[in-house]
């Protein structure tokens, strides 16, 4: 262990922080990741939102950047866009791509982690197959972690947020589309291709509306954003009385502008986001007789609504699970909002950065 810890201080991983007083002998010194060591990047795009966070070391946010996205808009354009946000972050604070270690990415799709890519993703028209991972790390000449966006906010809670070491653990991720990334025993569980945690596809509703997987009544086309959104619009051209109806055209109406209304106490707006919350709640007491985890958190744009949705969970989840199963679950908020994909693509950059530094002395 000395000689471990020796090359860890001496590759400058890891430092001495101050030392804490003992009740009795020699006062234990404490080790810490060095925060200097370097920095890291972690992007997380969604279907209509890209986030890029540059931290260094220890995972202190340096600066961070969101902005409208098209995740339809296919895999050159988006990964170029991501690209020139970063270096845009790196050059903001005097930094290089040499000052960066590793880079972690995030994308609403079942990976093919060995081969860096996404199988038939349903709401990523002309990904299938494209080299991501390859694609970065010969534009940036560094290590690139690839993972499913739902999968990384799991990570990203368990490392920061509501589920901190957690070892059983389902993060549900509610955005335009809606996905699960599943922690069982501490470790990710990814599925024989890397496909699991697409609770979004399952069937709630046998004949209820079209999804873009190309199913009907899957939940994410009875919850997801686009869903909650066309509910609105739905709604508005019935002439129901609603806040949303003074927000401009119908047509430009979103997921977002629901969930706001909702919060200012828009009647038509909270029965939306309830029904939502209740067909969640369906999906997610399947998950939870299934697995069996200990901790829920309910992320993503959506989420950000609070109580309105979590309750209709909740309710639903209580009344559909396994008392075995339901009166130990606990179904929380993602503390970390909008970040939690980004920190969870963070957490594997370090780990890849980290785990090469320290291997630079051997």
């Amino acid at each position: 262990m000395t000689a471990i810890v020796n090359d860890l201080l001496e590759s400058d991983v890891i430092r001495e922080s101050e030392a804490r007083s003992a009740q009795s002998g020699r006062p234990p010194i404490i080790l810490e990741i060095n925060p200097a060591r370097g920095h890291v990047a972690g992007i997380d795009m969604g279907a209509s939102h890209l986030s890029v966070i540059l931290t260094d070391f220890s995972a202190q946010v340096i600066d961070e950047v969101e902005v409208p996205f098209n995740i339809a808009d296919g895999p050159e354009s988006c990964l170029g866009r991501a690209s020139a946000l970063l270096a845009d972050l790196l050059k903001k604070h005097d930094l290089t791509s040499t000052s960066l270690g590793a880079i972690g990415l995030g994308v609403p799709g079942p990976i093919a982690s060995e081969a860096g890519m996404v199988f038939a993703p349903p709401i990523m028209p002309g990904w299938d197959g494209y080299p991501i991972q390859a694609n970065l790390e010969e534009k940036w000449n560094l290590p690139v972690s690839l993972n499913n966006d739902a999968e990384l906010g799991a990570i990203g809670e368990w490392a920061y947020g509501a589920g901190r070491g957690e070892n059983f653990l389902a993060y549900i991720k509610v955005g335009t589309g809606i996905g699960s990334g599943i922690l069982l025993n501490g470790q990710v569980y990814r599925g024989a291709t890397g496909s699991a945690g697409e609770i979004g596809h399952l069937t709630i509703e046998e004949n209820g509306p079209l999804c873009e997987c190309g199913n009907a009544g899957c939940l994410e086309a009875l919850a997801g954003g686009r869903a909650i959104a066309r509910q609105a619009k739905e709604a508005i051209r019935k002439g129901n009385r609603t806040l949303l109806a003074s927000l401009g055209p119908v047509e430009e109406i979103t997921a977002r502008d629901v969930a706001s209304a909702a919060r200012r106490g828009d009647l038509v707006a909270q029965q939306i986001i309830s029904r939502a919350g209740s067909y969640l709640g369906i999906a997610i007491a399947g998950l939870v007789n299934l697995f069996n985890p200990r901790t829920i958190v309910v992320g993503g744009g959506v989420a950000q609504v609070g109580d309105l949705l979590l309750q209709p969970i909740r309710d639903t989840v209580a009344r559909r699970s396994l008392q075995a199963s339901a009166r130990t679950v606990k179904i929380n908020t993602a503390i970390l909002r909008r970040h939690s994909s980004s920190m969870g693509a963070v957490v594997q950059a370090l780990s890849i950065a980290l785990h090469q530094a320290s291997e630079q002395r051997r």
